[in-house]
């Protein structure tokens, strides 16, 4: 049950402490500029990189909650057989979409390793930075399939009583 529990929330286990680390940092910098008129050099570029991984589990986080955004107004005048048809449709779509991500983000994050290229004020081989592309579409398809079993296998309810 506790790797259930893990897999069910492991967006949220990463993006709330790197949420809270990358805030402290920027507020380090800040103080650090401002008081002590001395910045840090590698601060910025950190939570940079902290960020650009936030946002692809972000989009992992939002496809497992469904809350991208949508044009519903064709969904409205759907019954309920038509939504499932139109949002397998719509998960199909999207999942084709993050494969062609995955692949081409995994092309261009392998190039840029095989050039060796680091950041500028860490040193970080870059194919980190890189690598939140395709791991992030990934764990979108991940979640865009459990939300099509989900459709298909879950008891129907309403929206609004959804935890």
């Amino acid at each position: 049950m506790k790797i259930k529990r893990i897999l069910d929330h492991f967006e949220e286990y990463i993006l709330l402490p790197s949420l809270t680390f990358s805030v402290g940092l920027i507020f380090v910098q800040v103080v650090m500029r401002y008081v002590f008129q001395h910045s840090l050099s590698w601060s910025e570029e950190l939570a940079r990189y902290i960020f650009v991984w936030q946002l692809w589990l972000g989009v992992s986080y939002a496809a497992k909650n469904q809350s991208h955004i949508r044009i519903t107004i064709i969904e409205n005048f759907l019954n309920e057989a038509q939504r499932k048809i139109l949002e397998t449709i719509v998960i199909v779509i999207w999942f084709g979409f993050g494969c062609f991500v995955i692949v081409q983000g995994y092309k261009i994050a392998m190039q840029i390793g095989a050039y060796g290229q680091t950041s500028s004020a860490l040193g970080l081989p870059m194919v980190y930075a890189y690598m939140s592309v395709p791991v992030g579409a990934s764990l979108m398809n991940i979640r865009l399939i459990q939300n099509l079993v989900g459709l298909y296998c879950k008891p129907n309810k309403p929206k609004a009583l959804e935890v």
